[in-house]
């Protein structure tokens, strides 16, 4: 039933012009839509995110989205060229803000608003 239906994050932001500003100018996001004060960006395969305002945002400590590349290295390089800062962890396979295991690459960065992105590459 809902594995044919698509899915969509929800992006928490306590200042949303802050978090547009990072989402649009630094990660390069266009809007599609504006809704109760939020707004859509949507992605390749038909998936979007929903930014919205909420005091809330920022409080989990575990990843809210994550984007499947193709080439991780090549992402991290552009995003870092762009003032965008990687979250290092103190794990096994960290090398250069990527992190290798379990089949994949992942890196995880944080929004203005504190919300954890990740990037990831499987590897099969």
């Amino acid at each position: 039933m809902l594995q044919k239906s698509p899915m969509y994050a929800y992006l928490p932001a306590k200042d949303m012009a802050r978090a547009r500003r990072f989402y649009e100018a630094t990660l390069g996001f266009q809007p599609k839509s504006e809704l109760s004060g939020g707004v859509t960006y949507e992605f390749a395969g038909g998936t979007a995110c929903f930014l919205y305002p909420t005091p809330h945002a920022g409080t989990s400590q575990a990843s809210q989205a994550f984007w499947q590349v193709d080439n991780i290295e090549r992402e991290v390089a552009e995003l870092k060229a762009k003032g965008v800062r990687f979250e290092t962890y103190d794990m096994p396979g960290m090398q250069d803000d990527i992190a290798t295991a379990g089949g994949a690459k992942a890196a995880w960065f944080k929004d203005t608003e504190g919300n954890i992105l990740a990037l990831v590459q499987p590897l099969s």
